[in-house]
C-alpha cells in the first residue's frame, strides 16, 4: 500500500512540474499572445501550453499514468492544462486528499470543443447534414462554362469552391463564380470560394514541340450511336492544360451566335459540322458529331455569315525527355526550350538532355552534393556541378529506369537553402481580384512568421475585409518546423486555417517522415483551435481514371481527423464527391477529429 502511495506521490510531482512550466512558458509568450485576435486567445494560450507539454518525452509518465488507469493524455492538445489539472485531481482523490477548486486552471474540454467548431463554420462555412468533415473541390476550366457541372457539384455536397489562380484568368475565374452563386440560389445551398494563390512554385520549363492534329471523337455506344458529341471551345488563347480547344480569330469568333452552324474540311479532306451551343466574351463552345482530324491552318466557315477563318493554333504535342538512371541533365537559367540528349549511332550522349527552370534563385542557392527531385519525386537526381547559370544533375532514380520529364513540373531540392518569398508579382496582381470576389485564400509556401506578416500587410493595403479567411499552406520542412510561430503571427486575423499539402510535403520532408508529420500539424492546429484541410491526391485515381484504389479508400478514413478533405478536378469528379460524400458521412459517427467513438457494431 505504501508503495502505491509513493508511486501516486511522485505522479503528482511530476504533473505538477509539467504544469509549472506551462504556467512559465505562458507569461514568458504573453506578448505574443496578447497580440493574436480576440477569437483566437484562448487558442494562442493552449497551443502555447501545448508547445512546452511536447517539448520532453513524457513516454514515462503517460506509462505511469497508464498503470494505474488514468488518462494516457494522448488527446489532450485541445485542452492541455485542464487534461493534467484533472489527472491530478483524480490522483489526489486516490490518496483521499482535497484538490480544491480546479476549474479556473484551463479552458474546458467542452469550451474547447465549441471554439474548434465555430472557428471550422467561420472559415468553410456550414457543414452538410450528417458529416461534420466539409469538402472542398477544386475547380476546372470547364466550370466557367458548364453550368450543370457546378449545379451537380453543389447538390452533391460540395461545402466550398476552389479556385486556382495559377491556371485560368480573372475572367475565366468570374464566370466559374458566376455559375456557382447561380447554383447556390437555385438550390438554396451555402458554398463558399477559396482562391489559391500559385506562390514561388519550382517547375520546368518549356520544351521544344511540334504542332500536332487534334482528334475530336464523339463518344458512342457498342453499336456505333453518338452518346455524347465531341465538345470542341473556339477561343482567342489557347490554355496549354486544354485539350479540346482551338484558337481563332477574335473577330471571327465575336460574329458567332447561338444555334449557327460551322463547317470545314479536315485533315482527311472529310466534310464535317461544328454546331454552337453558347457562345461567350472569348470563347465559343461547340460540339461535333462525327471524327474530326482538325489542324493549324484548318478553314472554318461560319454558315450564318459565310465569312471563312482559319484555325491559328491547335493543341501541341506534350513532348518530354527521357531520362534513364545515371543520365546527366543541364538545369538551364536561361528560358531555352528543353530538348533531349542527342546520342550517335553508338550509343554515345554527344548532348546532354537539358530544360530550363522557372525560378531564377535557385541556381545561388543549390550545392553540389545536394538532392533534387522533379514531378513529384518520379524522378531524383544529386546535382554533380553548379554554377549562376546552370546546374547539372545526375539522375539516381527513375520509374522502371527510365522516365519522361514534361515541361511545367514541380522541382524540389528538399537539402537545399532557397530564400524565395512566399508572394510572387502574380500573387499580388491575383489578390486584387481575390480580395473582391472570394471569402477566403489559400497562400502556397509559407515558410515563416516574416511571409504571414507580408501577406498581412499586402491584404490590408488592398482592403481586404476583415471577414476574408486565410488559408496557410505548409509544403515543406521549413514551414513545418516554424509552424507554430507561424500560426501565432497567423492568428492575428481571424478566421484562419492551415492546408496539409502533403505532396510537396512528403517530397520535402521525405515519404517515411510524412504520417509522422501529417499528424503533428492536425495535432499543433488542434491545440491552437485552427481549421485544418486534408488536401493532395485524395481519391485521385477515381476523380481521375473513375476507379479509386483501396489505399485511398483508407486515406479518406485517416481524413476525418481534419475539418476539411479537398478534392482535385478529374474527369469523374462527380463520382469522387458522391463517394467521399458518403465515406465522410457513413463513418462520421466512428470518429470525432482524433478520437474514436466507439459505436454498436452493426453489419454492413
Amino acid at each position: 500500500m505504501k508503495i502505491r502511495h509513493k508511486k501516486i506521490s511522485d505522479l503528482i510531482v511530476q504533473i505538477d512540474q509539467v504544469i509549472l512550466n506551462l504556467e512559465k512558458a505562458e507569461k514568458e509568450n504573453r506578448s505574443q499572445i496578447g497580440h493574436v485576435h480576440s477569437l483566437f486567445k484562448e487558442g494562442a494560450r493552449n497551443l502555447i501550453h501545448y508547445r512546452s507539454f511536447r517539448s520532453t518525452d513524457l513516454s514515462r509518465l503517460q506509462k505511469q499514468l497508464q498503470n494505474v488507469g488514468l488518462s494516457l493524455l494522448g488527446n489532450s492538445e485541445s485542452h492541455v492544462l485542464t487534461s493534467l489539472m484533472n489527472c491530478r485531481h483524480i490522483l489526489k482523490s486516490l490518496l483521499l486528499e482535497d484538490d480544491g477548486n480546479i476549474s479556473h486552471k484551463g479552458i474546458s474540454i467542452k469550451k474547447s470543443e465549441k471554439l474548434q467548431k465555430k472557428h471550422a463554420k467561420d472559415l468553410f462555412g456550414y457543414r452538410s447534414k450528417g458529416r461534420r468533415v466539409r469538402i472542398m473541390v477544386t475547380l476546372p476550366t470547364e466550370a466557367a462554362y458548364d453550368y450543370q457541372l457546378v449545379h451537380d457539384l453543389v447538390a452533391l455536397g460540395m461545402n466550398s469552391a476552389r479556385i486556382n489562380c495559377a491556371h485560368d484568368t480573372p475572367e475565366v475565374w468570374s464566370l466559374m463564380i458566376q455559375n456557382l452563386n447561380k447554383a447556390k440560389l437555385t438550390l438554396n445551398k451555402k458554398c463558399k470560394v477559396f482562391m489559391d494563390l500559385a506562390g514561388p512554385k519550382i517547375r520546368t520549363g518549356s520544351i521544344d514541340q511540334e504542332p500536332k492534329v487534334r482528334k475530336f471523337k464523339p463518344y458512342r455506344n457498342k453499336i456505333g450511336e453518338v452518346l455524347k458529341p465531341a465538345d470542341i471551345h473556339l477561343v482567342t488563347k489557347l490554355d496549354q492544360e486544354a485539350n479540346n480547344e482551338l484558337q481563332v480569330d477574335a473577330d471571327w469568333l465575336r460574329s458567332l451566335s447561338d444555334g449557327d452552324t460551322i463547317t470545314f474540311k479536315d485533315a482527311r479532306k472529310k466534310s464535317r459540322s461544328l454546331f454552337v451551343q453558347s457562345v461567350h466574351e472569348d470563347r465559343v463552345i461547340t460540339t461535333c458529331r462525327k471524327t474530326s482530324y482538325i489542324k493549324t491552318g484548318t478553314v472554318l466557315t461560319s454558315l450564318s455569315t459565310l465569312q471563312e477563318c482559319p484555325v491559328l493554333q491547335v493543341p501541341v504535342k506534350n513532348n518530354a525527355i527521357l531520362l534513364r538512371e545515371g543520365d546527366q541533365l543541364r538545369l538551364l537559367k536561361d528560358q531555352i526550350p528543353g530538348r533531349p540528349a542527342v546520342i550517335n549511332k553508338n550509343g554515345d550522349i554527344i548532348t546532354s538532355a537539358y530544360i530550363s527552370s522557372t525560378s531564377s534563385e535557385i541556381f545561388d542557392a543549390v550545392k553540389i552534393g545536394e538532392r533534387i527531385l522533379f514531378d513529384d519525386g518520379k524522378i531524383g537526381g544529386v546535382v554533380t556541378q553548379a554554377c549562376e547559370t546552370e546546374i547539372m544533375v545526375e539522375i539516381i532514380q527513375a520509374n522502371l529506369g527510365e522516365s519522361k520529364l514534361k515541361a511545367d513540373k514541380g522541382i524540389n531540392l528538399p537539402d537545399s537553402e532557397l530564400n524565395m518569398n512566399g508572394l510572387t508579382l502574380k500573387d499580388k496582381l491575383d489578390l486584387n481580384f481575390v480580395v473582391r470576389h472570394a471569402d477566403g485564400v489559400n497562400v502556397s509556401f509559407i515558410n515563416s512568421a516574416k511571409d504571414v506578416s507580408e501577406l498581412y500587410s499586402e491584404l490590408e493595403r488592398l482592403g481586404a475585409k476583415e471577414e476574408l479567411g486565410v488559408v496557410l499552406k505548409i509544403e515543406n520542412r521549413t514551414a513545418y518546423d516554424n509552424l507554430i510561430e507561424i500560426l501565432l503571427t497567423g492568428m492575428q486575423r481571424y478566421p484562419i486555417g492551415v492546408m496539409i499539402a502533403r505532396g510537396d510535403l512528403a517530397i520535402e520532408a521525405g515519404w517515411g517522415n510524412l504520417p509522422r508529420i501529417q499528424n503533428e500539424i492536425l495535432r499543433i492546429c488542434d491545440s491552437a483551435y485552427v481549421s485544418t484541410i486534408w488536401a493532395t491526391q485524395v481519391l485521385e485515381s477515381l476523380a481521375k481514371k473513375g476507379i479509386p484504389s483501396r489505399s485511398e479508400l483508407t486515406d479518406v478514413a485517416s481524413s476525418l481527423k481534419a475539418d476539411c478533405v479537398m478534392l482535385n478536378k478529374g474527369t469523374y469528379i462527380l463520382n469522387a464527391l458522391t463517394l467521399l460524400h458518403n465515406i465522410l458521412s457513413n463513418m462520421n459517427t466512428y470518429r470525432d477529429k482524433d478520437v474514436r467513438m466507439f459505436e454498436a457494431i452493426e453489419p454492413v
